[in-house]
């Protein structure tokens, strides 16, 4: 059995804490409590809450990964931006709170249900004034979200631990403020661990000071970062280490690998600094270049974007890419409220995939095919995350993630290419943005200011608004080349009632191929245009800019081409359908109508007993296919109903 380590606590008392090494060129005095009136600048992102502003904060905690546990000392400093008479912050209440020094001296405190940590100040803060507090804790650390404190075992046995904030997991472990408007402007994080192990964070890697059976990592970082994006990964781990070039700048790049496949953990070390390369051209240079980026793994199914250490459930290309993606994207600006959570998850899934389209285009439309399945696979859902509370909704696959990395593909689309790249990157470097947080508006605005484009519209049915278009498109073309073809649109969810959006639709036969936007602002709309060739057949959507349903394309003079083809009139039509033709087959015709889905909605309906009427006034608006099946013949046909 492994010996368990003695957590010794570190309560601060007067400047005791300088031996950890703190900076004190970031504020001088401040471990000891003076107070100084801040001159900085506001806060990126939204309005401070509670009344403070989070500065800086040093953390020094004691953890053995054999044993599921932390003791800690974390020392906050803040600017009130009200008059202030307590500090307010979250803790988990089923840690045990050793003290709170103020000035050197203690302070009473209250740990409450609820996770609130209350801590009264002697006497009122004015606004603009800095000042410092430190909490000292101990205790076994609950599990929320998706683990927030979590121990395991590698495969060989060897004890592992790891922490997982996001979204709301960091009191879990840690005395924070869990405002996502309220980046930490720096952190000096000290963390004691039995010498066996190696623990990963944020920032630079400092010093790692030998004690006895114990090693202390100092991992110090001056990028402003979010309350859950700080993270320890720790384990007896495998270290690999490699420069990546990018222009004349020198990245340290650190992946600490189990000892259960550390060789796919170097070749993933390669993807990334490959992907780093890419996004760097894209979007500009990694964020934090000036200390690190790095892996480390943990035991987690998936991956978490870590502020320049991110934790890895295992090895592989499109989650290493995800998670770099993320640095710019969910690090450098991050969603300003969790109904916003797509502008980290929907960029970090679509350059995921746009690594795809730059290094191995043969991927390229296959990965947006299944992002295009995966949001189709039901009627309803909208980006915007309508319940901020629910961790399965906030993280939901199929809205924040995969329509949310196709919207910005639409996006990309309704914007222009050129025009959307240079949105994106003003939007990433927005001096009121840029290491702070966002929310959606702020990127539309960004994006309308490069394009031109009013996308109020856009944004209120791909946004907000739920579902997605299908599309019957009946074409026909003369010998002269002219091309005459109708769009209609049916809407899967009711909260739109139609997306307007530029259609693209390739005309193409054996030799030759022509791709044409049609501007479609109505269902039903009409468009004539001229062909420089005869096509034989049209793709609507070909390169997949739009979601959308299983899409009817008919040639027209294909169906009046047989003398025995049968005929829907009214198409369009709101009560009733008719089969014109049937005098011309023999014996009854069954007929099975299904939605855009591909589900059934009207099976078998004999039209021998009413001429070939059938009714369809139960069936909601949309784009329908029937099925015609005599004795000797079957068909096909597309119609709408309105």
């Amino acid at each position: 059995m492994r010996t368990k380590l003695i957590y010794a606590l570190l309560i601060a008392t007067n400047c005791a804490q300088a031996q950890f090494g703190y900076d004190h060129a970031i504020f001088e005095e401040t471990t000891c409590g003076a107070r100084h009136h801040w001159q900085g600048v506001p806060k990126n992102g939204g309005p401070p809450t509670r009344g403070y502003d989070m500065k800086y904060v040093r953390a020094a905690w004691s953890v053995d990964p054999a044993v599921r546990a932390i003791s800690g000392t974390v020392t906050s400093h803040f600017v009130a931006t009200d008059l202030l008479n307590e500090v307010v912050m979250d803790l988990s209440d089923t840690l045990l709170l050793d003290g709170v020094m103020y000035h050197g001296n203690g302070i009473a405190a209250t740990l409450s249900l609820g996770d609130v940590l209350t801590i009264p100040l002697p006497q009122q803060l004015s606004i603009g004034t800095l000042d410092s507090l430190t909490i000292s804790y101990h205790g076994v650390p609950r599990t929320t979200g998706f683990g927030s404190f979590g121990t395991g075992e590698q495969n060989n046995g060897s004890p592992t631990l790891w922490t997982l904030s996001e979204p709301f997991g960091a009191k879990d472990w840690w005395p924070c403020k869990q405002d996502l408007n309220d980046k930490i402007d720096s952190v000096d994080l000290y963390v004691t661990t039995p010498s066996t192990y190696r623990v990963g964070s944020n920032g630079r890697l400092v010093s790692e000071v030998v004690n006895g059976p114990n090693t202390t990592y100092y991992w110090k970082s001056r990028y402003p970062i979010a309350y859950y994006l700080i993270s320890l990964a720790v384990a007896d781990y495998i270290v690999f280490t490699r420069d990546i070039i990018i222009g004349e700048d020198t990245i340290p790049m650190l992946t600490y690998s189990w000892d259960t496949n550390p060789t796919m953990a170097e070749l993933n070390a390669g993807d990334a600094a490959q992907q780093m390369g890419l996004y760097s051209e894209l979007f500009g240079l990694y964020p934090f270049a000036k200390e690190k980026y790095g892996h480390a793994q943990f035991g987690w199914g998936g991956g978490m974007e870590h502020q320049t250490m991110t934790s890895m459930g295992g090895w592989s290309f499109e989650l290493s890419a995800h998670e770099l993606a993320h640095q710019w994207f969910g690090d450098k600006v991050t969603c300003g409220r969790w109904e916003d959570i797509w502008l980290n998850e929907g960029f970090a899934t679509y350059l995921q995939g746009m690594v795809y389209e730059f290094q191995t285009p043969e991927y390229w439309q296959g990965y947006l095919q299944s992002k295009i399945n995966s949001v189709i696979s039901a009627p309803d859902g909208s980006v915007l995350c309508t319940d901020p509370t629910n961790v399965n909704r906030v993280f939901s696959g199929r809205l924040t993630y995969n329509k949310g990395a196709m919207v910005l593909h639409m996006l990309r689309w309704v914007s222009g290419n050129e025009a959307w790249f240079q949105g994106i990157r003003n939007y990433l470097n927005d001096p009121a943005l840029a290491y702070g947080s966002a929310i959606t508006s702020d990127l539309q605005a960004h994006l309308e200011a490069t394009s031109g484009v009013d996308l109020d519209g856009f944004m209120a049915d791909w946004f907000t608004g739920e579902g997605y278009p299908t599309y019957t498109m009946p074409w026909t073309q003369n010998e002269n080349g002219t091309v005459q073809l109708s769009l209609y649109q049916s809407p899967s969810h009711s909260s739109v009632d139609f997306f307007e959006m530029p259609v693209p639709v390739r005309f193409k036969n054996a030799d030759m191929d022509s791709t044409v936007v049609f501007d479609h602002l109505y269902s039903g709309q009409s468009f004539t245009m001229d062909l420089p060739f005869q096509a034989d057949s049209a793709i609507l959507n070909p390169d997949r800019w739009i979601v959308t349903g299983q899409n009817i394309v008919t040639r027209v003079n294909e169906l009046s081409a047989e003398k025995d083809q049968l005929v829907i009139f009214p198409n369009p039509a709101t009560e009733s359908i008719q089969l014109r033709g049937l005098g011309k087959w023999k014996g009854n015709v069954d007929v099975t109508i299904t939605d855009g889905a591909g589900r059934v909605v009207v099976l078998s309906a004999n039209t021998s007993l009413n001429d070939g009427l059938i009714l369809i006034h139960d069936l909601p608006a949309g784009c329908y296919t029937l099925k015609a099946t005599g004795s000797d013949a079957e068909i096909r046909m597309p119609f709408i109903k309105q």
